[in-house]
Order: structure tokens, then C-alpha cells, then sequence
């Protein structure tokens, strides 16, 4: 009888490995984004509990954006340095054990500070997110369909945490807002150590710029604190103007030691590609819009319409579908087909109109009338962001590829803090002044978000602009056959 050879173990296909790898950084930048979102819904219920003063309780979202902002780029670098795999597995594995500390915090000082770990974990992890992307798909098609399905879970994170956050709270308490992420955590560590591509990184010598990460940290910390306390303090005030002077020296005091060292901890070079450059202050402009527009079309549901927490979710779950719908089923092909700048354009012309029909917001609003037709229109972030993504990763290096992921990031977080304290100081300042005058408060607060909705079109006017300008489609995104097989 003939002997028969034992069977190959079976494989897993590169395809199916990178599909994995594709989940797990999905899944971790909708932990980040989703915890965002969640805990803005969530803030009356533990004021009541933790007896948070109104200015205390603010905190517990400038805590996480300040971490947030000020260590994505040093998060980034350090990726690029030691591993960006190793970066990402300590993100998450800091991330997941301060949403515990969250979740059974006594006290305000605590919940603060685990907000803060909380913000700290999430810069490790999003810094090196779409470097690891970047490196794992290279085929123009592929990375477009990756970089749409990453940029999906983001946006619509942001408004499930919205409706999750409302359930949970109502249904259960507050403390569940970070319960949730606990098993999220582990299974995002479980399948990482498998999925993740191990890699060495350049090692410290490369990079290890002791001073320069100092003055980055500080800068960006500094400046996002000056930001996130705008409506306080106001834009001209002495704490504010002298607070985003610090930062700028502090910055420029960077750039100039990046200049310099042997060892940048950014070398400057990521900065000419006009790729680079320009994406990320397109970025600014449009997420600084963006965020603000998500932040006060929930405030007028529940302030001026009387919508509950839930049911101001709901009210905005029509933006996620839409995102999703275009981003997963046509922004990749679209990409592929007419290139990075001619969707990215699309897609924010789409978004002025909407943001345009917000200017003209009733104090008796119909949903379906004046509302709806904006939410449709949000469908527009789901063809410019991952549209933007791929331009904004496509002119740096592999080598560089967690540094200029940092640097996207941190040009997200900036453009959320600014547009929120810019947009809710003018929207304030007008209500006021309408109340002076003696309208009533529902008409007041429409007038002052009506104001910052014309502020926020004029933010994309400008990205559109910039965009139209210095953006141009890369060459290898424009291969025949990749628009053919689309």
C-alpha cells in the first residue's frame, strides 16, 4: 500500500492576515473615537454623582484631549523608533486598564486622572494605526479600501457614542460608558499579538531626541490647554493670548532643535512634501468645522427642540449610515477611478452644503425638512476623509510612516479643540447678545448657532480652497489598470 504524505498545516493567506490586522486597527480607533464621543452624553449623570463643579466637570474631556493631542506626534516618532507594533500593544494595554480606573472612580480628581491615562493610551495606539496600515497594504486599490474602512469606524464612532452613551447611561449608570470598553480592549490585545506584523523599528539612535520631545510635548500641551479654555477665559484675554505665545516659542523652539540635532525627533523633511503639508492643513480647517457642527447640532436638539440624550443619538444615526454607506461601498472605487484630489474636492463641497443649510436653522425645526437633508449631505466626510488619509500618507517614507501618522492625528485633535472653543465662543457671544436685545432664549441660542455654522462654512470654503490648490493626486494613484479593475 502506498504511504500518503501528511497535509500541510494549514496557512493563513497574507490577504486574510492583513484583513486581521485591518480589524485590529479598526477596532482600536473605534474604542478611541467611540470614548470621545460616549462620555459627552454621560457628564450630567456623573456630575450628580461625583458632585463635579461646572468648571470641574469639564475637565473630564479636556483631561483626554490634552493628553490626546500633546503625545501623538511624540507617540508617532517613538513608534517609528521602537516598533510600531510595540507602540500600538502598549496604547491599548494603557487605554483598557484606565477605562477600568474610569469606570470605578469615587471621586473627580480620580476620574480626571484616569481620563488622562485614558488620553495617553490612545495617542500610543492612533499614532502608529495608519502607519501600520500604510505598510501593510502598498497596492494603490487596496490601500484606499483600508484606508476607507479605518476612516468609517471613526466617523461613525463618533455618533454611536452618542446613542450608546444615552442607553447606557439611562439603562444602567454612567460608569458602564468605560465598562464597555473592557472586553473591546482585550479581544483588540488578543488578536494584535497575532495579527500585527513584528517590527524592529529603527532603535532610539535614530531619533532619541530627549530635548525636542520636550519641547514638542510641552508646546502641544500648552496650546491645546489655551485652546480648550477659550470660552472661559475668551479669545483675547491675557490667560489666552499669553498661553498660545508660551506655546508657539515652544513650538518654534522645536523646529529650530529639530533643525539642528544629530538625531531629530522629527526630521523636517516629512514637512516639504506637499502632500504632507497640505493635507494636514486641510485637515485642520475641515475638522475644526466638522466637529464643532456634531457638537452643536446635538446642543439645539437637546437645548432648543428638547430631545433627550437618546433620542438626539438617534437623531444623528442617519450621518453615521451615510458616512459608512459611502466610504465602505463607493470611496475606495471613486479613489481609484479619479484620484485622491478630484474626492476629496467632491466630498467638501457636499459638506459646505451642508454645514450652508445650517446657517438658515428655524427655531421650530422639522426633522425632515431641516435636519434630514443635513444629515445626507454629512455623506461627504465618507468620500474627503479617506480621500484626504491617502494624500496626507502618501508623501512620507515607510521609514517615516508612524511620524507622519502622529502628525495627522495630532493635526485631528487641534482642529476638534480649536473648532470647538472658537464655534461655542462666538455661538455664546451672539446668544448673549440676542438675549440682550431681548429675544427669547430659543431664538437667542438658534441665532448663535446659526453664527458658528456660517463660520464653520467658511472653514470649508478655505479647505476647499487649499485643497483645490496644493493638493495633487499622487502619481501611483492614478494607474490605469487599478481605475480599470475599480
Amino acid at each position: 500500500m502506498r504511504a500518503h504524505a501528511p497535509a500541510p498545516a494549514p496557512t493563513r493567506s497574507p490577504s486574510r492576515s492583513r484583513s486581521l490586522a485591518l480589524a485590529v486597527l479598526a477596532s482600536a480607533m473605534l474604542m478611541t473615537v467611540l470614548d470621545g464621543s460616549i462620555v459627552t452624553v454621560a457628564m450630567p449623570a456623573m456630575q450628580d454623582s461625583l458632585g463635579f463643579t461646572p468648571a470641574g466637570l469639564s475637565w473630564v474631556v479636556n483631561a483626554y484631549l490634552i493628553a490626546f493631542g500633546a503625545l501623538l506626534l511624540l507617540a508617532g516618532r517613538l513608534g517609528d523608533l521602537i516598533g510600531r507594533r510595540r507602540m500600538f500593544l502598549a496604547g491599548t494595554a494603557v487605554f483598557t486598564g484606565a477605562s477600568l480606573l474610569a469606570a470605578v472612580a469615587a471621586s473627580p480628581g480620580l476620574l480626571i486622572a484616569a481620563r488622562f491615562l485614558q488620553g495617553a493610551g490612545s495617542a500610543m495606539s492612533s499614532a502608529v494605526g495608519l502607519g501600520i496600515l500604510v505598510t501593510l497594504f502598498t497596492e494603490p486599490r487596496e490601500r484606499a479600501r483600508a484606508i476607507a474602512v479605518f476612516s468609517f469606524t471613526g466617523a461613525a464612532g463618533a455618533s454611536l457614542g452618542q446613542v450608546l452613551g444615552g442607553l447606557l447611561t439611562d439603562a444602567l449608570s454612567w460608569h458602564w460608558i468605560f465598562f464597555i470598553n473592557l472586553p473591546i480592549g482585550a479581544a483588540t490585545l488578543a488578536l494584535a499579538v497575532r495579527a500585527l506584523p513584528a517590527d524592529r523599528g529603527l532603535g532610539l539612535r535614530a531619533g532619541a531626541d530627549a530635548l525636542g520631545a520636550l519641547l514638542v510635548t510641552a508646546g502641544l500641551t500648552t496650546g491645546i490647554y489655551a485652546v480648550v479654555r477659550i470660552e472661559e477665559h475668551g479669545a483675547a484675554s491675557v490667560h489666552t493670548l499669553g498661553l498660545g505665545a508660551l506655546s508657539l516659542a515652544l513650538l518654534a523652539g522645536f523646529l529650530v532643535r529639530q533643525r539642528r540635532a544629530a538625531t531629530p525627533l522629527m526630521p523636517l523633511r516629512i514637512l516639504r512634501s506637499r502632500a504632507v503639508a497640505g493635507a494636514n492643513l486641510v485637515q485642520l480647517l475641515m475638522v475644526a468645522a466638522l466637529f464643532a457642527f456634531q457638537i452643536l447640532v446635538a446642543l439645539y436638539l437637546q437645548q432648543v427642540r428638547g430631545y433627550d440624550a437618546t433620542a438626539t443619538g438617534l437623531a444623528m444615526l442617519p450621518a453615521a449610515l451615510v458616512i459608512g454607506a459611502v466610504s465602505l461601498g463607493g470611496a475606495a472605487r471613486l479613489i481609484a477611478r479619479f484620484g485622491e484630489r478630484a474626492v476629496l474636492l467632491t466630498g467638501i463641497t457636499l459638506l459646505i452644503g451642508a454645514l450652508g443649510l445650517l446657517t438658515r436653522l428655524p427655531v421650530h425645526a422639522s426633522y425632515a425638512v431641516d435636519l434630514l437633508p443635513v444629515m445626507l449631505l454629512a455623506a461627504g466626510f465618507g468620500l474627503a476623509l479617506p480621500a484626504l488619509t491617502a494624500l496626507g500618507m502618501s508623501g512620507a517614507d515607510e521609514a517615516d510612516a508612524g511620524l507622519a501618522s502622529g502628525l495627522f492625528n495630532t493635526t485631528q485633535q487641534i482642529g476638534m479643540a480649536l473648532g470647538v472653543a472658537v464655534l461655542s465662543t462666538l455661538a455664546a457671544a451672539r446668544t448673549e447678545a440676542l438675549e440682550a436685545a431681548g429675544r427669547s432664549a430659543a431664538e437667542a441660542l438658534t441665532g448663535g448657532y446659526r453664527l458658528a455654522f456660517a463660520v464653520g462654512t467658511g472653514l470649508l470654503v478655505a479647505a476647499l480652497a487649499v485643497a483645490a490648490t496644493v493638493l495633487r493626486t499622487p502619481e501611483k494613484a492614478a494607474n490605469p489598470e487599478v481605475a480599470m479593475a475599480a
